[in-house]
């Protein structure tokens, strides 16, 4: 488990995290959300022991991350968004590489990169933006890690990669890893990412399950105004609207529209997920 107590970090005068406090359990795909700047990919890097916070602390499993102890180490993965063309051919950069992680698996390496459709001989310096990043993404899996952390993984992929990036993280991680995903890119990973973590400048407004989610908020796709209605969307043949859910109804939780609804009432919305 990840526990975050009361960590706060800045950049020079200019705060970035203040008292944030969260928990992060195994078995899940968490989802993180937040505008430009409000220090999503800051949280990553403290959380893989890139940084130090400033104040508070993080234990994975009881360990302070930035201490890199070398049993942490071997357990987790930090996929940045801009990942490194290394002058070397993907099979043997993985083979070579994947020697640091004691579960690496280096057939899963290929099987995941053959339905990227990437090929395991080309140089990774010689290839596009998008099939770097898909043979960065093989190789974290194949890792076998119990902790990833990963910055907007489907920028720079076509919509037939993002399709096969969801199969694969939910095909190859185990059952038992914590997997927390930076995006923008909400409808990419709505089918996959679950529970969800909104950050705000310096708080964190939301960390909560789809299922939590839809107990607190309905979410109505009908064609008429609801009076009431905390968010509404106007989509091709009705609207997405978003109430608090009075009557303990069933609703299929929209991300973006839940995203738009929490920024919109910050100070309605969040005590209804505070735990």
């Amino acid at each position: 488990m990840i526990s975050v107590n009361n960590i706060s970090f800045s950049y020079g005068t200019k705060p970035v995290l203040k008292n944030i406090s969260l928990e992060v359990r195994g078995g899940s795909i968490y989802g993180l959300l937040g505008e430009n700047g409000v220090g999503k990919t800051t949280l990553l890097t403290l959380l893989c022991g890139l940084k130090k916070p400033q104040q508070g602390s993080i234990e994975v499993d009881g360990r302070d991350p930035f201490d890199r102890q070398p049993s942490l180490l071997a357990e987790q993965f930090y996929l940045p968004d801009e990942v490194t063309p290394i002058h070397a051919k993907a099979e043997a950069f993985a083979r070579e590489t994947g020697a640091m992680w004691p579960c690496y698996d280096h057939g899963k390496f290929l099987e995941i990169l053959n339905i990227f459709e990437v090929d395991e001989t080309q140089r990774m310096d010689r290839m596009s933006a998008g099939q770097l990043k898909k043979t960065w993404i093989a190789f974290a899996l194949a890792c076998n890690a119990r902790y990833y952390y990963m910055d907007e993984p489907t920028n720079g992929l076509d919509i037939p990669s993002k399709a096969q990036f969801r199969k694969a993280v939910t095909k190859y991680t185990s059952e038992e890893s914590a997997i927390i995903i930076s995006t923008h890119q909400v409808r990419d990973l709505e089918n996959v990412i679950d529970p969800i973590i909104i950050l705000d400048r310096q708080e964190v407004l939301v960390n909560a399950s789809l299922e939590e989610i839809s107990s607190k908020l309905y979410f109505d796709y009908g064609n008429q105004i609801v009076p009431g209605a905390l968010y509404v969307e106007q989509v091709p043949g009705g609207c997405i609207q978003v109430l608090p859910n009075t009557t303990g109804g069933e609703s299929k939780v929209n991300l973006e529209a839940f995203f738009n609804t929490v920024h919109a009432h910050k100070d309605l919305v969040k005590p209804f997920f505070s735990k």
